[in-house]
Formats: C-alpha cells, sequence, structure tokens
C-alpha cells in the first residue's frame, strides 16, 4: 500500500529561499527507505510535509491516498511520526518519562496501557535509568535516545527520522538502527535521512 506520494513537490521559504523543486518521491508500506544528499539539500523540509508541519508551495502530496486538510490533520500526525534532527526541538517535558508519556497520553492512552508503552520504548533503548531525570541535562545522544523513544511510543505507522544517528555513539547507532529493523520487520514503514557529508 503506498503511504506517502509526492509528484513534482516544491517549497520555496517566506525569505525566497528555494528549498523543494520538483521532487518525486513514492513509500509504501513496510519499506526502508533512505534519503541521501549533503546538508541544505532540503530534506528535512521534505521530511517535515509528511506530517503537515509545513506545506507545500507546488506540486502535489499525497498521504494514506489524501491531501493533508484541517480535517484531517490530526488523524496524520498519529500515524506519521516525525523525529527531528534536534532533539531540543522535541524533548519539553520536566522528565525524560513524561515526555515519552506525552505523546500516547494525547492519543488517549492511561493508566496500564500508558505506563506499558512508556516502559517499552525506555527498556528498547536502554534508558530506564534516565526516566526521572530531565532532558535538559542529557548529553546530545541520551536526548537523541529519548527523541526517538517518544515518537515510537505512539505507534505510528511511518517514522521518519532526520539523521536518526547524529549524536549517538557506536552503541546507539547500533541499538537504534536493530529497533527500526524490527519496526520494519512489523510492517512500519521507516523513512530516514542519510547524510552525504561534502569532501573538502
Amino acid at each position: 500500500m503506498q503511504v506517502i506520494k509526492t509528484k513534482g513537490l516544491e517549497h520555496t521559504y517566506a525569505d525566497g529561499t528555494k528549498a523543494l523543486k520538483g521532487v518525486n518521491f513514492e513509500a509504501r508500506s513496510g519499506e526502508r527507505i533512505a534519503v541521501l544528499g549533503p546538508n541544505g539539500s532540503g530534506k528535512s523540509t521534505l521530511f517535515y510535509h509528511f506530517n503537515g508541519l509545513i506545506k507545500p508551495t507546488g506540486g502535489e502530496l499525497k498521504v494514506f491516498g489524501e491531501d493533508i486538510s484541517r480535517d484531517n490533520i490530526d488523524s496524520i500526525r498519529k500515524r506519521v511520526g516525525l523525529v527531528f534532527q534536534n532533539p531540543d526541538s522535541q524533548l519539553f517535558a520536566p522528565t525524560v518519562y513524561d515526555d515519552i508519556a506525552f505523546g500516547p497520553r494525547n492519543l488517549g492512552y492511561d493508566g496500564t496501557e500508558l505506563r506499558e508503552r512508556v516502559a517499552k520504548v525506555l527498556h528498547s533503548f536502554e534508558i530506564e535509568d534516565l526516566a526521572q531525570k530531565n532532558p535538559a541535562n542529557l548529553s546530545s545522544g541520551q536526548k537523541k535516545r529519548a527523541a526517538i523513544a517518544g515518537v515510537i511510543a505512539m505507534g505510528p505507522d511511518v517514522l521518519v527520522l532526520d539523521e536518526p544517528t547524529s549524536g549517538l555513539d557506536a552503541s546507539g547507532i547500533t541499538d537504534t538502527m536493530g529497533i527500526l529493523d524490527e519496526l520494519s520487520d512489523e510492517g512500519n514503514t521507516i523513512i530516514i535521512d542519510s547524510l552525504i557529508r561534502r569532501s573538502c
């Protein structure tokens, strides 16, 4: 099943910067897709379209076969989870536990089911010991794990990750990619930003 499709997608920011021009993209259910390109090539801008964070200024975008509108944007954001490149843009609660619980709680989970969801991702990312810590006091790698865990706890069908391994050590990269592989095996669509560094 097709989950995201763009045709001739364009986006020009208010200052006149043309970030996307004529982008054709397609993602199907269960696929793992890496979007390649150097910094500044528009990968983040493309990702922001997928759950309606920003709107196209040209071309077409379909998510689960629909245009994104005010009527369906809440539903789409439940199904398309976005992990920002900078975890500080995503972490805001007083504790890691509260941050991870925020999304599922807003989706209507509470009580035992909410606690189980949070406990599962804390365990998967091996961050149980961080549960009661303030995200502001974490290392960059710990923040990244907490941010990804918070989105996964919501159970989206599509997971879009902007530079998911930045700030992680080798162990963190292995663990994170292993979790993403498991989610893909379960039928989730995984879309990640894979940075290509320019040679000097």
